[in-house]
């Protein structure tokens, strides 16, 4: 280890001898932890004295709350607490994941990532997977040193049943993640209930008082039998810390009480009074809560469809209805005619005279009337039902594109990061501790300052990389015209609203096709500064709207209705 990674340490408490105990940050961020013990052990707070050392230092980290009691936190320290319940900054739901692990990972924010208010657990659980799941995927390409924190993590990775997608992917960090700089804390209070191959895989670990059997014995199993007893003894906040990066095996420590407000302790008799907590920016709140009102009108709009299609499906059944009993009305209608028409019937049944088959004739002839009005009437109604089922069909296929649409969506995304899955095992070395923050990716915590310049950066389409000042083409004047002048302005907004992409990126992915022809989706990413998943939905929502084609070569370009538009002359100025 060199000399600047031992520099960056962290003090969180005394050893058995009275020596501070400091831990190297570097291990911490990208290393493979677990902390346990039983309730009221400490456990919770040294993860917080850790998270309270991590951030006094200037870094950021995640932390999963299953308890609602990270929330004291803030009390000190700005971090977005995003969740289920009306006290967190934000609620949000599985299709916030990519935001937040870019707020987490490219914007240094620190989250607390609550869980414990949703009432579906299995929305938790995928709100957990997917942010997890981006976490690992960003942190592929960014090599930062970042700590993903699991309390109960025997929920999602337990020994005696079976591990579903959410542990595997937490399985899958721990072993594979520290490579990339994503590391990993879970936290349990029953060892026992903890599948072995995530403790098995921990690089530094931390055993509070245990005292059930089960939980002893893997004391006993992973330290040694002398430990499996000795630890039913600590006191509170004490604890054995084992790690890999120090010569002592294992050492009996001391942790600090935390600094800031203990959410988590047992309500007494004393009057509770929760402190004044920090809070992100709003404008950060903001981005967050466009992707929620855009979910809503999404969720809105097919609900809307579906009842107007079931609308529909009733409305057929009583035409059906009707068509079927006027039909037997015409039936009878002709059978009675039929038997009226008979002459010899007729005269068998009334006297025989001039006057009675003049009135016979008269009743046929209106029978006849009547039965070939109720054949137009049937006629009709059976028009009628050609069409609504025309109209049924049109409002089936559209409910059906949407949900392909987001579908699509989805496979888009799974496919990118099957992509990176893919990519070349060369790995770009993890920066070691001895760097600066600029290194390392950290910036000074100042929320309002840094959020006015991303999105001024945004606006102006400055470009970093050679600190050049990009001019407006004429073909893009051009195309902001077509755009405006006709109905391709329309589609390209359905596309936008389709996608998680501004109409700025998109005329700036239009102009990009105008100048060069053609371009494949990570050029046209490089181009326009925005993330690879959300230009790709872009791309394939313009796709859908006829403005973009793929070519031979799995490229894009510009429709040709869009370049007929484009090499149309302008319309003479008045």
């Amino acid at each position: 280890m060199s000399d600047g990674t031992r520099q960056r340490q962290i003090r969180v408490g005394e050893t058995a001898g009275g020596a501070e105990l400091k831990l190297p940050v570097i291990e911490i961020l990208t290393g493979r932890g677990f902390a346990t013990g039983k309730s009221g052990s400490g456990k919770s707070n040294t993860a917080s004295v850790i998270a309270e050392e991590l951030l006094e230092a200037g870094y950021p980290l995640l932390i999963v709350d299953t308890d609602g009691e990270y929330y004291g936190l803030k009390e000190e320290y700005e971090m977005l607490h995003a969740g289920a319940d009306e006290e967190c900054d934000i609620q949000i739901g599985p299709e916030h994941a990519e935001q937040m692990a870019t707020i987490a990972l490219e914007e240094n924010v620190p989250v607390i990532l609550d869980v414990s208010g949703y009432l579906d657990e299995d929305v938790a659980d995928e709100l957990l997977r997917e942010v997890a799941r981006h976490l690992f995927v960003k942190e592929k390409k960014l090599k930062k040193p970042f700590l993903l924190v699991v309390e109960e993590v025997h929920e999602y990775i337990p020994e005696g049943g079976g591990v579903g997608e959410t542990g595997n992917l937490l399985i899958k960090i721990s072993k594979r993640g520290r490579k990339h700089g994503l590391g990993i804390l879970g936290i349990s209070q029953r060892p026992a209930d903890v599948k072995k191959d995530f403790i098995t895989q921990a690089n530094w670990l931390v055993w509070h008082r245990l005292t059930w059997d089960n939980d002893t014995k893997v004391v006993g199993r992973i330290i040694d039998t002398e430990y499996a007893e000795r630890v039913a003894d600590l006191d509170d906040g004490q604890a054995f810390v084992q790690t890999d990066w120090t010569e002592a095996d294992v050492r009996k420590v001391q942790f600090r009480r935390k600094r800031t407000f203990d959410a988590g302790a047992t309500p007494g008799l004393d009057d509770f009074e929760r402190p004044e907590l920090k809070s992100v920016s709003d404008a950060l709140v903001g981005d967050l809560q466009d992707i929620s009102e855009r979910k809503d009108r999404e969720q809105d709009r097919i609900q809307e469809l579906e009842a107007e299609l079931e609308k529909k499906e009733t409305r057929i059944e009583t035409l059906e209805d009707e068509l079927a009993s006027a039909r037997d009305v015409s039936s009878a209608a002709k059978q009675m005619a039929d038997a009226l028409q008979n002459t010899e019937t007729v005269q068998s049944q009334l006297p025989g005279g001039s006057e009675d088959l003049r009135r016979l004739h008269e009743e046929i002839a209106d029978l006849e009337a009547e039965r070939d009005e109720l054949q137009d009437r049937l006629e009709t109604r059976d028009d009628r039902i050609d069409a609504l089922e025309d109209e049924l069909e049109s409002r089936a296929d559209k409910l059906s594109r949407l949900r392909d649409e987001n579908e699509r969506l989805r496979e888009t995304v799974s496919e990118h990061e099957s992509a990176d899955e893919d990519e070349t095992d060369e790995e770009s070395t993890i920066l070691q501790a001895g760097g600066d923050d600029i290194e390392f990716g950290y910036t000074p915590v100042d929320w309002d300052k840094a959020t006015a310049n991303a999105r001024s950066n945004d606006n102006t389409s400055t470009s970093t990389a050679d600190e050049t000042t990009r001019v407006t083409t004429d073909s893009e004047r051009d195309l902001a015209t077509v755009l405006e002048a006709t109905d391709i302005g329309d589609r390209v907004e359905r596309a936008c609203e389709g996608s998680q992409c501004s109409l700025e990126t998109a005329r700036d992915v239009l102009a990009a096709l105008d100048e060069r022809g053609s371009l494949a989706a990570a050029t046209l990413t490089a181009e326009v500064e925005r993330s690879r998943v959300a230009v790709q939905g872009l791309l394939s929502e313009l796709r859908t709207e006829g403005v973009l084609e793929r070519t031979p070569d799995r490229a894009y370009a510009l429709s040709d209705d869009v370049h007929a538009a484009l090499s149309s002359p302008p319309a003479a100025s008045e």
